[in-house]
């Protein structure tokens, strides 16, 4: 293997940002100190450089000297702290009036997934897969968003299993 270095599209504010909330979430958790292996600023780069494109999750962990399972875990906690920043629907919709928006615009899209088997009931009363978009013929997790008209996101939902047919 041929080991080189590579930069990051992202501002160092950002990344020391993450880091914070990083470091904040194991304080919580009253994670000793030293026991992981990356630091909350690596861990930060990590998550970062997954966002920036980087999908390869093993791959990651590899660069940052990290197994697969922690790679996963860092990359989620990541995901986790970040999320907790965001607005719920109602805080977006108070911004949006108090920015004097016209409208907003709801949209929301399917993401393909083939690792859900969670089982539920139709409305026929028959076992289904909760994740089997019917209208699609995938299985896919909804996704809503709310964004201005400029097409700045003020928030996006939760992913839920896909529409039944």
């Amino acid at each position: 293997m041929i080991a080189h270095r590579a930069t990051l599209d992202v501002s160092r504010a950002l990344v020391h940002y993450l880091a914070r909330l990083l470091h904040d979430e194991r304080r919580l958790r009253n994670t000793p100190t030293g026991s992981r292996v990356l630091t909350p600023f690596r861990q930060a780069v990590m998550v970062l450089r997954w966002f920036r494109g980087e999908r390869d999750i093993p791959k990651l962990g590899r660069d940052h000297r990290v197994s697969r399972a922690p790679a996963y875990r860092y990359l989620h906690e990541g995901i986790v702290a970040l999320a907790a920043q965001a607005p719920d629907l109602h805080e977006a919709l108070d911004r949006a009036h108090a920015e004097g928006l016209a409208y907003v615009i709801l949209d929301g899209t399917l993401i393909p997934t083939d690792r859900c088997a969670e089982q539920t009931r139709s409305v026929k009363g028959e076992p289904i897969d909760a994740w089997y978009a019917g209208k699609a013929h995938t299985h896919a997790g909804n996704l809503q968003a709310l964004s201005a008209p400029s097409g700045l996101p003020l928030w996006i939902g939760e992913v839920e299993p896909g529409l039944r047919p």
